[in-house]
């Protein structure tokens, strides 16, 4: 038997008002505890050099580096390998000089690990004093 026959049935409802509530409590938490850092982000600025051409000087190794990832040592191209190879290529080029500086010649569009790879293979043979060749402003 229905006994509830004339009565109209409630349509159930979602009540927002604690899920709002729940939500902000969340929301206050989440600022609270977050914590706003900055990245320290490393500003560079690509040096210039506005000086006469230095004369060439005796103790420099010259390493170049193009797009394409081609090594020059001393104006002969060398086949890169590896950096065991490249190490003992620089050795070579090297064995007669009094503390030698390693010229790092590198494209400005070569690939940073191309430039790494000198350097640690300038590390593996010995040669502590590197640098980085520049460009002056255009004229």
């Amino acid at each position: 038997m229905n006994f509830r026959r004339g009565l109209a049935r409630d349509e159930p409802e979602i009540n927002l008002i604690p899920m709002i509530d729940v939500l902000l409590v969340i929301l206050i938490f989440l600022m609270v505890t977050t914590t706003f850092t900055r990245f320290a982000e490393i500003k560079i600025n690509l040096p210039t050099a506005e000086a006469n051409k230095p004369l060439e000087r005796p103790n420099e190794v010259q390493v170049g580096i193009d797009t394409q990832g081609q090594y020059v040592v001393n104006r002969t191209p060398v086949a890169f390998r590896s950096v065991q190879a490249f190490a003992e290529e620089l050795r070579r080029a090297s064995a007669h000089m009094n503390e030698p500086v390693v010229v790092i010649n590198a494209d400005a569009n070569a690939t940073h690990q191309s430039v790494v790879n000198v350097m640690e293979a300038a590390r593996l043979a010995g040669l502590t004093r590197i640098t980085f060749a520049t460009q002056g402003p255009p004229k």
